[in-house]
């Protein structure tokens, strides 16, 4: 099979197409004819930082997490899935999982889901490992109808998804952004858009909760940025981020009595751990989209599997509105 393989890693480490041997299905494992993939935070990361990650794969490496595509053999225990299911998931592309910059991958039949009926390969392709990450933070952090809560980067791959499902689960929905585009988008998705760059956590606080803070606060910006969503929370508040590798004062959230949860969706893939829970966030995700309560956004750049590098930059580049998504037919 065809497939587009990183031999050294670093900061414009080149793609190199290449014939490898296609992977035999293994028990447990389905066989899946990749239709689309998309293109990751972490994928940019583990080809920028390669072992500085602790997540990265050996090289000559397949990278790659996210795919839709169709079941073209079925292991052994597999009673799930036949031949010709339409599935998605996050499956590759780190620790020992070969990825999906490839015409086939042998997913963990734990890790994927039948594609939502109403979305096409691309969009589907666009879903797993940030709707995942969306959804887990969400529920962690205990959502219920009625509930206000705020959207940190809600034009970013999470956050677009964090507005839709918190909107589909009855709560009242608020995001930032920082620029006309991204606003725009917020306001489409059927959030409050917030500019961060005009407006103080102090004064949309006011403006939106009275002062009295918003009862989630889904975090995809993280970082620094912690100290505003511990700024924008009600008291005994919950917050979710996708992003704490650094040091902060937890003097306001020790105040505050605030909760904090960290979401790390690769960990049932880099341990083994759970991973059928990926299952069935993917299956309720499917049933949530056919429902329409969830359409990814993609970029209106398109790339074929040869011009892969030309995603990564995408992504990195910043410009991008939505999930860049790469096609192979």
């Amino acid at each position: 099979m065809k497939a587009m393989l990183i031999n050294a890693y670093g900061a414009d480490a080149p793609f190199k197409a290449a014939e490898v041997d296609k992977p035999d299905v293994k028990p447990g494992h389905v066989l899946v004819k990749i239709a689309a993939s998309s293109v990751n935070t972490v994928d940019t990361m583990i080809r920028k930082m390669g072992k500085e990650l602790p997540l990265s794969p050996d090289t000559p490496a397949i990278l790659g997490m996210d795919f839709a595509g169709t079941v073209e053999a079925v292991g052994d225990g597999v009673t799930e899935y036949s031949v010709g299911d339409e599935v998605y998931g996050c499956a590759g592309g780190l620790a020992d999982l070969p990825g999906t910059l490839a015409e086939f991958i042998v997913a963990d039949s734990k890790l994927i889901a039948k594609k939502p009926t109403n979305l096409s390969m691309r969009e589907a392709a666009a879903l797993p490992l940030v709707a995942i990450t969306a959804y887990e933070g969400l529920t962690r952090a205990g959502i219920q109808p009625g509930h206000k809560v705020l959207v940190h980067g809600g034009s970013g791959g999470v956050g677009h998804v964090a507005i839709q499902l918190a909107k589909h689960w009855g709560a009242e929905v608020y995001s930032t952004g920082g620029g006309e585009k991204q606003l725009a988008l917020i306001e489409r998705l059927g959030a409050t858009g917030i500019n961060y760059k005009t407006e103080s956590v102090e004064q949309y606080v006011a403006k939106h909760t009275g002062g009295a803070g918003f009862e989630l606060v889904f975090d995809s910006v993280g970082g620094a940025n912690l100290t505003n969503s511990f700024e924008a929370a009600a008291l005994n508040g919950q917050i979710a981020t996708t992003v704490s590798m650094c040091e902060l004062d937890l003097t306001p959230a020790h105040f505050k009595g605030l909760s904090l949860h960290v979401v790390f969706m690769l960990i049932p893939m880099l341990h083994h751990f759970q991973r059928e829970q990926h299952a069935e966030i993917l299956r309720d995700l499917a049933q949530i989209s056919e429902s329409g309560g969830l359409n990814p956004v993609l970029d209106e750049e398109r790339f074929s599997l040869d011009q892969v590098a030309d995603a990564y930059a995408r992504l990195e580049s910043g410009k991008g509105m939505g999930k860049v998504v790469v096609d192979y037919h």
